[in-house]
């Protein structure tokens, strides 16, 4: 049997296909730029066309053009179409879902299972999941469709065993950009990886970058040729998919040309100058997800980015990642979606009988993600969010006893056999090499990420670490076992002063 898997994406579906027993493959009309077929509809006058056709008359014909549907998916309508009907977003949704499959079959893709790895914003809270959901499994009914599965798309993503994999003690925040907006999600594992977070960026999508980068561009364009691109619809359409070709390529150069009836006009560009373009874009992007990531309760030093292949073609996002504290930064291959949907479905998922018992997927099981290694325990450091510098703490306490942190070195928390400065509980007593490490530097006590003695060999010769300060809680976890550790800051007494007179 084979499951087909599709990152529901509307900057561009990507499909993947998986025999029992097999890892998944990426098919080749999805694969390469990961942007085959953007979610775009377009009304010629007879008919509608759908993806990267729909794409190319953007600039062309734009009133005709919607390409927020996938987003938006209500009974709401699109304003697109002819004879005074315009079609909602939820029926433009399933033509082009309708299509997007009947282009799968006719290149010879057979399934006897579908999952579908959907964006998060569509499982943001309960009222849009109902919402969302009831219209995909609608789709998919009136599309005959052998639906197995339903996964949020950043699960989904971390199951992709092509990439480079990641520590699976630490949590992870993972960037992922579409049309219209940037997902962020924070993921843990415990007995499953779950998303513990979520923030949808709007108005921070592809799109917006990409108009942008055009407009720069063409600036460019025309100061280098005295030629400007805005004269004629189809040369912005031409100039623009140049742009997204420089931009997805990675290329450190590229040579924008058009081609008129009278000459040929081109500009040699850097990817430099992208860079430089993307700045503003970039810099909210950074905002964006340092909010997150401290709303949440965590500090970059202690999380590991992950980005889809869609967020790491943002030109010098990963530069600004490292130098907002992310040490840790992993890439996805394109397709990463569709690539753990597919393997969901050839290992763990069937088709029920009834489409109202469709699974919808938040979490994955840890053995489904692709890591690094396993560590039989886990360490995290939770920061408390939205407040100021804080003192650095005097003493540890567990279970409501304080253990004083002395001296100007190293202070240990772990298990008895590893003869600590601070005893966990006997549950901790089982797994080999608990021991977590604090060190004092600079006039701060710093928590020593326990996974940098595994990775230090590749990584940079700094350990991986963040500051604690007082209100802050180190969570160790093993198996079904946990404890939290809280840290303080106990002002001398009085009598502790009299004492020492």
């Amino acid at each position: 049997m084979t499951s087909l898997g599709i990152e529901l994406s509307d900057a561009g579906l990507v499909a993947a296909i998986a025999a029992d027993g097999e890892e998944p493959k990426i098919l080749p009309e999805a694969a390469g730029r990961g942007a085959a077929w953007p979610g775009f509809a377009y009304h010629d006058g007879k008919r509608f066309r759908f993806g990267r056709d729909a794409a190319d008359a953007w600039f062309v014909q734009p009133r005709q053009v919607c390409n927020n549907f996938m987003e938006k998916l209500t009974h709401e309508p699109s304003q697109v179409g002819t004879n005074g009907r315009s079609p909602s977003f939820s029926e433009l949704a399933y033509y082009f879902l309708k299509e997007y499959f009947e282009q799968l079959g006719r290149d010879g893709t057979t399934w006897d299972r579908v999952v579908l790895a959907i964006p998060g914003a569509y499982l943001k809270d309960e009222a849009t999941e109902e919402e969302k959901v009831g219209l995909l499994l609608g789709i998919a009914g009136e599309l005959k469709l052998p639906l197995a599965g339903i996964m949020d798309l950043s699960c989904a993503s971390i199951c992709d065993g092509r990439g480079p994999g990641f520590n699976p003690a630490l949590p992870i925040a993972l960037v992922d950009v579409h049309l219209h907006g940037t997902d962020l999600s924070i993921l843990s594992a415990e007995r499953r990886f779950a998303r513990r977070s979520f923030l949808h960026l709007p108005l921070a999508g592809s799109l917006q970058l990409l108009k942008h980068l055009t407009a720069t561009m063409g600036n460019r364009f025309l100061r280098h040729t005295a030629f400007d691109i805005l004269a004629d619809g189809h040369i912005e359409q031409t100039f623009f998919r140049e742009t997204e070709e420089f931009l997805l390529s990675g290329a450190e150069e590229y040579r924008f040309q058009i081609n008129t009836s009278r000459r040929a006009y081109d500009l040699p560009a850097k990817r430099a100058q992208l860079v430089a373009d993307a700045e503003s874009y970039v810099t909210s992007l950074s905002r964006g997800m340092q909010t997150f990531v401290h709303s949440s309760g965590f500090a970059p030093e202690t999380l590991t980015a992950v980005l889809t292949h869609r967020a790491a073609s943002v030109p010098g996002l990963r530069a600004r990642l490292r130098d907002d504290g992310f040490r840790r930064i992993v890439k996805l291959p394109p397709g990463a979606g569709a690539w753990g949907a597919a393997r969901a479905g050839a290992s763990r998922l069937e088709v029920p009988e009834d489409l109202a018992e469709v699974p919808v997927e938040v979490a994955v099981p840890v053995q489904d993600a692709h890591r690094t290694f396993a560590m039989p325990w886990r360490a995290q450091l939770a920061k408390i969010a939205g407040v100021g510098p804080r003192p650095m703490p005097t003493h540890a306490i567990v279970d409501g006893v304080g253990t004083p942190i002395k001296g100007n070195g190293r202070f240990t928390i772990g298990s008895q056999f590893a003869a600590p400065d601070l005893t966990l509980p006997d549950q901790f007593n089982a797994p080999e090499n608990c021991l977590v490490g604090l060190m004092r530097d600079a006039g701060k006590l710093w928590y020593v990420d326990p996974a940098a003695a595994e990775e230090r060999g590749s990584g940079p010769e700094d350990p991986m670490r963040a500051a604690v300060e007082a209100g802050d809680r180190l969570v160790i976890r093993s198996g079904d076992s946990s404890v939290e550790v809280l840290f303080a800051h106990c002002s001398p007494t009085s009598a502790a002063g009299n004492k020492s007179e």
